[in-house]
């Protein structure tokens, strides 16, 4: 028995030991690899054509760690296509990407060329349960390695001038089949990556295809690829109702004064949420590798995701991040509220596929 007594106490003394030794583990490791990120100098990072992030993140991150961003702004599909070109020519110029659901599981996963990321983030304020308002990490990828989610935003149904539509004519899914709308409705093109093939993948998941049909070829609304056309089609009445404009535009211009509201929800249909441009990736064969891993690290923090959230205006997804002090409270998913996830990857993504060719199909002639 006092052997046994013997064994326990020297097994407590190591755990306590490996426990007070692993501040210092990380510290060592944090410190050799900022050192060395700093001796590349440089980071390159894909991420949205936003100007306020352009500026915003790529400053902060570089008076903290005294790193220069060279960002590259723009449309995820554009942006991966030239990363595409550019690995297919043997050219690997990007470190780190920020980009939508479609990009990000059909063009980066899918081809591989993300490195893996979990393993890269040790910094304790980042893999700590207790920070994240799932109680973890939140990797969007089957792997649960690959691709870390920063934004869970919720969103509105579509938007009105209220000049032209007053609130509440528009209740349930099925008010926008009614023939007084047509050719007044914008939408995001549901033939291509994007909030578009979003939206029409929310509608067929709960009223299937023949509500496609009626609402993306009889109702004969305009379709558009620049989000930011719709946006000021709907501010100025030209087509009073939109499926797809830009929540911070039009939360912006809200304020401003002009005759904008958001529908929020439908009688039929539930609110939802969205990760945005807010999946991140850490991208293979990386240029500067070490600046790679320390802003990796340094966006899944406190500091980087409160920056980079309130550039973009969305709800991150970290716990400690007050996100009521630069949102208003319609775009912060309310706690035990069912929502669509328009970029869950197990539903939302895998359907978004088969409904762009419906949609591509159905939109041929148009």
């Amino acid at each position: 028995m006092q052997r046994i007594g013997k064994i326990w106490v020297f097994v407590l003394l190591f755990c306590a030991s490996a426990a007070w030794a692993q501040p210092s583990d990380w510290q060592g490791r944090w410190d050799k690899l900022v050192k060395a990120a700093q001796q590349e100098g440089k980071i390159v990072v894909i991420g949205p054509p936003d100007a306020r992030v352009r500026e915003e993140v790529p400053a902060a991150f570089k008076a903290r760690f005294g790193i220069t961003v060279e960002y590259i702004g723009g449309r995820s599909t554009e942006t991966a296509a030239k990363l595409r070109a550019e690995r297919s020519a043997g050219s690997y110029t990007a470190d780190v990407l920020f980009a939508g659901s479609d990009s990000m599981s059909g063009v980066y996963y899918a081809e591989k060329m993300l490195a893996p990321l979990k393993p890269e983030l040790f910094l304790p304020e980042v893999v700590d349960p207790a920070k994240w308002k799932r109680g973890s990490l939140w990797f969007s990828d089957p792997e649960q390695n690959y691709v870390l989610r920063l934004f869970n935003t919720a969103g509105p149904a579509l938007y009105i001038n209220t000049d032209l539509v007053k609130p509440g004519e528009l209740k349930k899914s099925s008010d926008l089949l009614d023939p007084k709308w047509k050719g007044k409705i914008s939408a995001h093109d549901p033939t291509v990556s994007g909030s578009g093939v979003g939206q029409a993948t929310r509608y067929y998941l709960q009223f299937g295809e023949d509500f496609l049909r009626k609402l993306y070829v009889d109702q004969k609304p305009v379709i558009a690829r620049d989000r930011r056309q719709l946006t000021d089609w709907v501010a100025r009445g030209t087509y009073p109702i939109s499926l797809d404009a830009e929540d911070d535009t039009m939360e912006r211009l809200r304020k401003e004064g002009l005759p904008i509201q958001a529908v929020n929800r439908l009688e039929d249909m539930g609110g939802t949420v969205s990760s945005g441009i807010g999946q991140m990736g850490l991208v293979d064969r990386a240029p500067h590798p070490n600046a790679a891993k320390v802003f990796v690290n340094w966006m899944a923090s406190k500091e980087g995701l409160e920056i980079f959230a309130r550039a973009r205006g969305e709800a991150p997804t970290r716990a400690d991040i007050d996100a009521a002090a630069f949102l208003p409270a319609e775009f912060i998913p309310e706690k035990g509220v069912d929502y669509y996830d328009v970029h869950d990857w197990a539903t939302a993504v895998a359907a978004r596929r088969k409904v762009m060719a419906i949609m591509q199909e159905l939109l041929k002639n148009k």
